[in-house]
């Protein structure tokens, strides 16, 4: 799905898009995974797409942070990925 076929779905205004990429760009990848999984399973049907397209991440990225939600208990508590420069 391309960006500007994400945008003709019913999602999020432009402006709470703007912030919802901004909090994403600041957050660790466990914790942007979840996050993308949570605004998807609030969105329903065709939501996995849309926020896939809204953070550029991949669909199965995104299934996988709601996969992880399921989870009683994180697995990994202690465990985040450094960001790498230029990333």
């Amino acid at each position: 799905m391309t960006g500007d076929e994400y945008q003709r779905m019913t999602g999020y205004e432009k402006s709470i898009e703007i912030k919802m990429q901004r909090l994403f760009a600041t957050l660790s990848e466990k914790d942007r995974r979840r996050y993308a999984g949570i605004e998807a399973a609030k969105l329903g049907h065709g939501g996995i797409d849309y926020v896939s397209g809204l953070f550029e991440m991949d669909p199965k990225t995104v299934r996988r942070g709601l996969t992880e939600l399921e989870l009683p208990e994180d697995p990994a508590p202690s465990r985040v990925r450094k960001k790498r420069c230029g990333s």
